[in-house]
């Protein structure tokens, strides 16, 4: 199940529950590998080893995201709190749009679009209307949500299940397959105590959802939170993930993807490598660089540098997932 719709017919939610037949790919084994580029950090394997260096422009190994006949594509953006009002961003809907064109300008068509959370800033009924509004201006066929804490006040994600929760199970969590690969959203922004919470009844479902695939089946795993412990004392990381993560432990390659923290971050754990995105709204301070994590003021025109969007690729035949990370600015 999903819930998703087509950008450029509406709200209509359809069936993503079955495999993509139309490319006819067989599931392939995706070594850890993710490529950090734009000045950040490139990962590789060798020889079991995880190898980083930092990248530049110039970086040889810095390849495009996968294209070509049977390729994936697909852009995951973050974060971009519309209703948020203070110094941080005084236009959360502009830098949002920007973010929007940007994927537009990407030189390809994404088969999908992930946002990972925090679509609105106080998750009313009127700035869900307004991010779906613009969302449906991205040049996608298919837009995929979950949802952040902001996206649930006051009313255990109700409002946000109205919009965007069409054909999710739950609380709004569900998966799908095309291209191969097997991708889990979940839901752990609800029953929250300090950590991000998923609870038993979700985890049941992960169960169920891989209990049928074979072990080299790639994993993509959306949340909002993140699976990992990346800094407790602020909430970033979920309570009971290790349940799922053992569930996890079999595929031989597992990529989790999550917003929440507004800044790139990525740790590889085995066959798991995980990676916080950033925001199109306003930074946040790096874990244990400030008293709390809030709204970092920064110069205007250092603002776009601490925003962005995030493309992935993969192909048939490649032994690596491509990600590329790229500023607003």
């Amino acid at each position: 199940m999903s819930n998703y719709y087509d950008s450029h017919e509406g709200a209509s939610a359809k069936d993503a529950g079955q495999p993509d037949t139309e490319h006819g790919m067989n599931r392939r084994q995706l070594l850890r590998h993710a490529g950090w580029f734009g000045g950040a950090v490139v990962l590789t394997v060798a020889g079991g080893e995880v190898i980083s260096h930092i990248a530049d422009s110039r970086d040889i190994n810095a390849r495009p995201v996968a294209a070509g006949s049977g390729a994936l594509r697909f852009v995951q953006i973050s974060d971009s709190h519309i209703g948020f009002q203070g110094p941080a961003n005084l236009d959360v809907v502009g830098s949002f749009t920007e973010a929007i064109s940007q994927v537009n300008s990407l030189g390809f068509r994404p088969d999908f679009v992930m946002h990972s959370g925090d679509l609105t800033h106080l998750s009313t009924a009127g700035q869900f209307d307004q991010v779906k509004q613009l969302m449906a201006g991205l040049k996608t066929d298919r837009i995929f949500t979950v949802p952040g804490e902001h996206d649930s006040i006051g009313d255990a994600g109700r409002a946000y299940r109205r919009t965007f929760g069409m054909g999710t199970l739950g609380d709004g969590w569900y998966s799908f397959d095309t291209h191969g690969v097997h991708f889990i959203a979940l839901v752990n922004t609800l029953s929250l105590e300090k950590l991000g919470h998923l609870g038993n009844e979700q985890i049941d479902f992960v169960r169920n959802d891989l209990s049928g695939l074979p072990s080299d089946t790639p994993i993509v795993v959306f949340s909002h939170i993140p699976l990992f412990a990346m800094y407790p004392q602020w909430g970033w990381s979920t309570d009971d993930a290790l349940k799922v993560i053992a569930l996890l432990r079999r595929f031989s390659s597992v990529t989790c993807l999550n917003g929440h923290v507004h800044q790139l971050f990525t740790k590889t754990e085995g066959n798991i490598t995980f990676h916080s995105a950033t925001t199109t709204a306003y930074p946040l301070p790096k874990p244990g660089r400030a008293a709390a994590p809030t709204p970092q003021v920064v110069p205007a025109r250092q603002l776009k540098d601490a925003l962005g969007i995030r493309s992935v690729g993969y192909r048939q035949g490649d032994r690596e997932l491509a990600i590329k990370d790229q500023r607003l600015a």
